[in-house]
């Protein structure tokens, strides 16, 4: 007969087996490996997505995890927001700090170096750039988002290889604005192994534009031994988003003395390289004066006599030979060999001062301003000392034309400015001859200086 107490007894015997353990221990294995299967297919499917999104992929019920990823993927493909590339709540401050232009972004800035924006990075989270709109009149109708790679804005054009994108609160076509636009991408492909741009993007004030001037075309063309290629939007509903892009939006701001040095150094070099112009010093006169002069706005009142002048001091001087020529009239690589030769720069305030970098380091210039700019211009009178000090030229100084146009208003007024901008420019005989003679005395002892690079680095 069975009774309560055998029953107890059994069941303890069985309890206590050693096959009992290996069961349950089995069992408890199992599980496990269900489990760990189970989070590794999940891991599988979202490994290409934020981690945001990660992170809730996990917590979802298993036989739901690849369609909520499809989904996912979907909504944050729609949640890509475009924004205004100009930011009109900035207008009063366009330039300063994250500027109107991508203002909700901020800049990273290597010691030395331009602040910049790389896309994609850790500071865009893996995120590339996009850009939307065809507006070459208004910026604030032009766009820009940032995606990821696996969630691009429906109707997306891709963009392949690095783009450069160039915001200038000025001009790509004049020659000096544009050259500081380019200078800061120069340097930024010199310390990432010389990468080079397939494409660029100019935009001015969130304008876009097609072009930038002939000469600073060919100054990157040699730069980077490839022509310079603009990339045009052409529909207004598909954006574009680039595989890698970086930004620019302060010119050289930033930028150290000694590695703007380099940078000119490395431009003047590899415009020489590209015109095929030697460092050969047969046919380099002992001193090279050159007049640089102008037509129409801020040319000589009276060409000739200050022609004479100069002359007339240049023969003074031994192994001293003037060169007179209008940069209008010259191709690119024409005035990179005329400013090979030139140890004297001679010119009105201008973009074609923008040339001296050209000259071999230690070379001097002499700028003439017409009447009314000492005092109204501000500090854009002062670029061309700027540009000579950065790329290792000096500064002789500048002659301010006490004489000329009459404004209604005090000579202090503002609106005079636009009297005074395009004038021409007048000559002081005495002024100008011993400057010259004081220049052109110091030309030989700046000479023994530091030169100019004759073989270009690796690039």
């Amino acid at each position: 007969m069975i009774t309560k107490a055998s029953i107890w007894r059994r069941l303890v015997t069985c309890l206590s087996s050693l096959k009992f353990y290996l069961i349950v221990l089995c069992l408890v294995a199992i599980v496990f490996v269900i489990l760990q299967i189970c989070s590794f297919q999940i891991t599988q499917h979202s490994l290409s997505l934020p981690p945001a999104l990660l992170t809730y992929l996990k917590h979802q019920p298993e036989e739901t995890s690849k369609n909520n990823t499809d989904y996912l993927v979907e909504k944050l493909r729609e949640s890509v927001a475009f924004l205004p590339l100009k930011d009109l709540r900035f207008s009063n401050k366009p330039q300063e700090g994250h500027t109107w232009f991508m203002s909700s972004l901020l800049d990273n800035q290597t010691r030395g170096e331009a602040q910049y924006q790389e896309f994609p990075s850790d500071s865009s989270k893996g995120r590339l750039l996009c850009l939307k709109g065809v507006d070459g009149h208004d910026g604030s109708w032009n766009y820009y988002a940032l995606a990821w790679p696996e969630a691009l804005p429906t109707n997306t054009i891709f963009q392949e290889g690095l783009t450069f994108v160039s915001y200038s609160h000025y001009d790509h076509g004049n020659l000096w604005h544009g050259l500081t636009a380019a200078v800061p991408f120069v340097s930024w492909s010199l310390r990432n192994q010389c990468e080079r741009p397939q494409k660029w993007v100019l935009y001015h004030r969130g304008e876009l534009r097609y072009w930038m001037g002939h000469w600073l075309s060919q100054i990157l063309t040699g730069t980077y031994g490839q022509e310079t290629e603009i990339l045009h939007f052409v529909d207004e509903d598909k954006p574009v988003c680039f595989e890698k892009a970086v930004v620019m939006r302060h010119d050289e701001g930033g930028m150290s003395r000694e590695r703007r040095l380099e940078i000119f150094d490395h431009l003047r070099c590899k415009a020489r390289n590209y015109c095929n112009i030697t460092s050969a010093e047969a046919s380099r006169p002992r001193i090279g004066m050159t007049l640089l002069l102008r037509t129409g706005a801020r040319s000589f009142k009276n060409e000739s006599a200050v022609i004479n002048v100069f002359k007339r001091e240049c023969e003074r001087e031994d192994g001293c030979v003037l060169s007179v020529a209008y940069s209008n009239n010259l191709t690119f690589c024409e005035q990179v060999e005329l400013m090979k030769k030139t140890d004297v720069l001679v010119s009105p305030h201008g973009a074609q001062l923008t040339n001296l970098f050209l000259m071999d380091r230690n070379s001097s210039v002499m700028e003439f301003f017409p009447k009314g700019w000492l005092k109204l211009a501000g500090v854009g009178q002062l670029v061309y000392k700027w540009g000579a000090n950065w790329s290792g030229m000096r500064h002789e100084g500048a002659w301010h034309d006490p004489f000329g146009e009459t404004c209604k208003f005090p000579d202090t007024d503002k609106r005079c400015m636009l009297v005074y901008k395009n004038a021409m420019i007048g000559y002081n005989e005495t002024y100008f001859g011993e400057w010259a003679r004081l220049v052109l005395g110091k030309v030989p002892e700046h000479n023994k200086g530091d030169g100019s690079l004759d073989v270009c680095p690796q690039c």
